[in-house]
Formats: structure tokens, sequence, C-alpha cells
């Protein structure tokens, strides 16, 4: 039972970069001690020994759990320990597999960073059943992929039931303005997955499928738009190029309205894009963009080229921005939708933080504290998103303890 466990969080991966930063922001936010009971995680007792000595003397009480992700035994003692586990270990498709299936397994709730489609379709598949029988919350996706679009569409979502009776038929993401890279991690992850869609074409298929997280039996649906190149959104009157976050974003949204009886809608659209600014230049720098993203997506493809964009592109292990970098970050993006009859609402989401690291250790912090507090026999089980698992509870902790916003634009 969760009520008799010992640990409310095990944060698994604490010797790496992220996992410090997510550290970092549950011992600020609870110490060590306190009401919440949380705990570190890797495979090295010394470097566990050394992150903690590094927070510093506050955390000198912080339990400490040597488990490794391709020791099933040594998952299972940690799972059945605590209530959450909290992890940064990617890609997933490595070192992911073995732990949601003890989490599944031993009713253990589940957060993690990954935006591996393929990956996460696998989980799904195979865990989703155990999970639901043992009242597990498996929950991927709580960094920058995919909470502001998650979370964001479910709350214009609720806004637009408040304020019309109906939900928007058609949702369009536009990343308005950001400061900060994506993180290694994200970048290793998408390289796996065309290592993986070139030997299976299986993969592809499920990368193809706008409805690949659906539950069996919805993953078939109406067509969806995708910005694939330089375009102009009319409604905003600005130009934008294809967002590198959609092809996981979409979805995870789209499983979000599967999972809640199609609440935005059976016919519910949506894209994502980034917005590169108004006249000449804002369309100059949609084609710039646009060629950018195509020259990644072939060179990644070409094993050579592969090989040179993770020398260059991904930080050695335990490396990235420095605080003040981080706190330099930000992000600023509009949701805009529109109901059957018209009518149209707008909500703007931001982070104080740069995307990849500074706001993504945030979130995850506070989606692995909300899934540990929030508990109870009416709570959604099995593998779901953000939104659906934890709702306002969530989008509440973000706003008040992971500096995001969600605001309707006023009329």
């Amino acid at each position: 039972m969760q009520d008799q466990r010992e640990l409310d969080v095990v944060l698994m991966g604490a010797t790496g970069f992220t996992g410090r930063l997510v550290a970092e922001h549950l011992l600020h936010r609870h110490g060590v001690g306190g009401e919440l009971k949380w705990a570190l995680a890797g495979r090295n007792l010394e470097k566990l020994e050394a992150i903690r000595a590094n927070l510093g003397s506050a955390a000198s009480d912080l339990p400490l759990i040597v488990a490794d992700s391709h020791n099933s035994e040594s998952l299972d003692a940690m799972a059945e320990r605590t209530r959450v586990v909290c992890t940064t270990v990617g890609p997933y498709a490595f070192y992911g597999s073995e732990l949601v299936e003890s989490c599944a397994a031993h009713g253990t709730h589940y957060c993690d960073l990954s935006g591996e489609v393929p990956w996460m379709r696998r989980m799904l598949d195979r865990h989703a059943d155990a999970a639901k029988q043992s009242g597990a919350r498996i929950v991927h996706c709580c960094g920058f992929d995919s909470i502001p679009s998650d979370m964001g569409v479910w709350f214009i979502q609720q806004q637009a039931q408040k304020k019309f009776g109906q939900p928007l038929v058609r949702v369009r993401f536009r990343v308005k303005a950001a400061k900060g890279g994506l993180s290694g991690g994200t970048f290793a992850s998408m390289l796996n997955i065309v290592d993986e869609s070139r030997q299976d074409k299986e993969v592809s298929r499920v990368l193809s499928n706008p409805y690949a997280l659906c539950p069996p039996g919805l993953r078939k649906g109406v067509r969806q738009p995708y910005v694939n190149g330089p375009k102009l959104d009319k409604s905003l009157n600005a130009w934008m190029a294809p967002f590198i976050m959609a092809a996981i974003n979409t979805r995870v949204v789209h499983k979000s309205n599967a999972l809640q009886d199609h609440a935005y809608g059976e016919d519910f659209r949506y894209d994502e894009a980034v917005l590169t600014g108004t006249g000449f230049g804002g369309r100059m720098k949609s084609y710039a963009v646009s060629s950018g993203m195509g020259l990644f997506a072939l060179g990644a493809g070409i094993g050579p080229i592969q090989k040179l964009m993770k020398k260059t592109m991904l930080p050695a292990p335990g490396e990235g921005p420095n605080a003040e970098q981080r706190e330099a970050g930000f992000f600023n993006i509009i949701i805009e939708g529109v109901t059957e009859d018209g009518q149209t609402l707008r909500a703007k989401v931001k982070g104080d933080r740069d995307p990849g690291y500074g706001s993504t250790s945030k979130m995850l912090g506070e989606t692995a504290v909300v899934l540990a507090m929030n508990t109870g026999e009416d709570q959604p089980v099995g593998i779901l998103t953000p939104s659906t698992a934890l709702g306002q509870n969530l989008l509440d902790a973000l706003v008040e303890h992971a500096g995001l916003e969600f605001d309707i634009d006023p009329e």
C-alpha cells in the first residue's frame, strides 16, 4: 500500500546534470526531514555521496539508494520503498524500460523527461494494464516537452468551457520567443529515434501517426495540420517555421484528448510552430530555420555526420549551462483556439528559466511532488499525460513553484 511507504519521492539519476538541478529544486522547496520524504538514487554510491555533499549541509541526512537501470532486483527494491520515482536517466529507450516495468508492477507512480515517442508507445502497449491494476500513474514528458503544450492546451480548453460552454476544436501553439537551448539529453534521444527508425519500419509508422500515443482503438482520427516549412500565420500576421518539439508535443496533446473521452472534440486539430517575425525579415528567418531543421534531419540519418553532431551538439556528461545562463533564459508561447461556431480565445504560457534545463528541472520536480501528495481512490491510474494525471493541481504547482504563467489574453 502506498500510504505505508517509507519515502514520497526518489530521484533517479541525481548524479547527472539535470538530476542535480532537480535535487537542488527539491532541497530548496522542501529541505530534508520535512513533510516531503525524498531520496537520491543512482548506480554509484560514491557519486551519490559527492552530489549530496555538493548540495551542502542542509542535505547531509538525505537518504541515498543504489539502483541500476538494468538490475531489476534493485529497481524492485527501490519501487517498493517510495510513492514516486522521478527519473532523469535517458535516453529512456536505453535506461528506462525496466524501471517503468517495476513501477507499473508495484503500484509506484513514475515521471520522466522522455520525448521518445516509439519507446513511450512500447511502454504503453506493454505496461498500461499492469499500471491500472496496481494503481500506478506513469507520466512521461514532464519537462519542456511536453508540459507547456499539454498543460497549456488543457488550460485554454478549461477556460473555453467556462466562457463558451464548448471546446476549442482548432488550436494553434506558437513559440513567440525563447532564450536557451534544448538539453543534451533531448538531442541524444532524437538521434536515438533516428537510429531506431532506420532499423525498424514499425518505428517509422509510429512516428508518422499523430495519434500514436493514444490508447488502442483510438489511434486514428481526422487529418492533422503540420507546419513543415516557411508559412505565414495569418491570425498573428507573422511568419513561422517548424518547431523541433512538435512531433512529440502534438502526440501528447492528442493522447490527453483521447484520455478525456475527446473533451476537445473528436475532430480536434492541433499544430505547433515557432514564430520568426513579421515582414521580409521574418520571412527570411522562417526560411533559414526551416532549412536548418531539414539539414538536421538529413544529417542525423547519415552515420558519420550523426557522430559529428553528437560530438558538437551534445554536452559532455555532467555539463550544461551555468546558473547565470539558466536564469537568463525564458520562453514565451501563444496558444490560440477557435470553437466550432467561430468564437476565439488566446492564452499565453511563459517560463522564467531556459527551457532545456532551468525550467525543465523545476517542472519535473513539481510533477513528482504533486504525484506524491495527491493520493486517493479517485485518482486516474495507468499510463497518462501530465494534464490527465494531475490537472489543476499540477497547474497550480507550476505557477506557484516552477516559474510558469498561464494567462488568457484580455479581449
